[in-house]
């Protein structure tokens, strides 16, 4: 995972993620090689990180940088690849990662001067695609008691199977997901009864939730990964830090973010009767347990916790990488 360090955070290295094996700490091209960065790379490169410079261009500023550098980006767009430089870095063997590759002929030079990692409309261009699924804030009412018969500990599966049955795109689509490659069995899941035995309640909570966000719309897919990392990290924080219902703080921090996914505002949103009075005061106020927990969750996307300690950056660090492994791992079968 590439993790964008601007100045703030390198030189503070006891804010950074722990997991340096699988991190590439990507340093900003604005960022210098100043005594304070310096010392600072230093110490990341010790704990094992993986250092890459972004659109790195060599200057007497930036130049103590490439004793800690791994991988250099650089625009080819704006760099002339034939250059003395590019040749500098080869010596130091420096890994070369051409960005905005859009044509053979600019791959086919890069790959010659050394370069091996590649970025750029080479490899696709973004499409439109005619969208086939429904829309979800259309059918919200429906959707809604379905999410809350889900988390209801005495649901029965007959009550859920008949609340399915009333969104027949989200069945096809929860079919067609659940005998993807990441749950595929033995024997093909051919009925909701069938889904409901081999998946469990849980698991099907989650699956539903993603259909239901994602809508089969390219700008959703793209903000799929975020919105469950959030409402993950709501539900960790919840379980380990704050006196609130895990449960509650999942689906607070999902709708923070799910308005536009559904086409709605958040105030819209929180004008459905089905929505708890402790999550509404939340996502309009941050009132609350869950409205601190939003709060932080929010800040700390944003990078807006310089007050934090080390330790609870820290903590966060290791809540955000473990919700978005757990992301990917839901959304491994989606697209297949």
């Amino acid at each position: 995972m590439f993790f964008n360090a601007p100045r703030d955070w390198l030189i503070k290295p006891e804010l950074m993620p722990h997991e340096s094996e699988r991190i590439v700490l990507e340093v900003l091209e604005s960022v210098q090689g100043d005594a304070e960065v310096v010392s600072a790379l230093r110490e990341l490169k010790s704990r094992g990180y993986t250092i890459a410079l972004d659109d790195f261009v060599l200057t007497p500023q930036t130049r103590p940088l490439l004793e800690f550098a791994d991988i250099i980006k650089i625009d080819v767009l704006e760099t002339d690849v034939r250059s003395a430089d590019i040749d500098h870095y080869l010596s130091r063997d420096i890994t070369l990662l051409a960005e905005k590759v859009e044509d053979w002929e600019t791959y086919e030079y890069c790959r010659e001067r050394g370069f091996t990692l590649f970025q750029g409309y080479f490899y696709a261009r973004p499409t439109a695609r005619k969208s086939t699924a429904f829309r979800g804030g259309h059918n919200l009412r429906a959707q809604l008691p379905l999410i809350n018969a889900l988390k209801n500990p005495q649901v029965t599966f007959h009550e859920v199977e008949q609340l399915l049955k009333q969104n027949p795109d989200l069945c096809v689509r929860l079919l067609r997901m659940a005998n993807s490659a990441q749950f595929r069995r033995a024997v093909p899941i051919t009925s909701i009864k069938h889904t409901l035995n081999l998946l469990g309640l849980n698991r099907l909570h989650t699956l539903i939730i993603t259909l239901m966000l994602a809508n089969d719309e390219p700008t959703s897919l793209v903000q799929l990964p975020e919105v469950l990392t959030c409402a993950a990290m709501c539900e960790k924080l919840a379980s380990h830090d704050f006196k609130a219902d895990p449960d509650a703080a999942f689906m607070a921090g999902l709708l923070s973010k799910a308005g536009p996914m559904l086409g709605m505002s958040l105030e819209e949103f929180c004008e459905e009767p089905l929505l708890s009075v402790e999550i509404r005061d939340a996502l309009i106020d941050h009132a609350g347990e869950l409205g601190k927990i939003l709060r932080l969750v929010h800040m700390f996307e944003h990078a807006k916790l310089r007050k934090a300690s080390p330790k609870s950056i820290a903590k966060l660090n290791t809540y955000f990488l473990e919700c978005r492994q757990w992301a990917n791992h839901v959304l491994a079968g989606f697209e297949e």
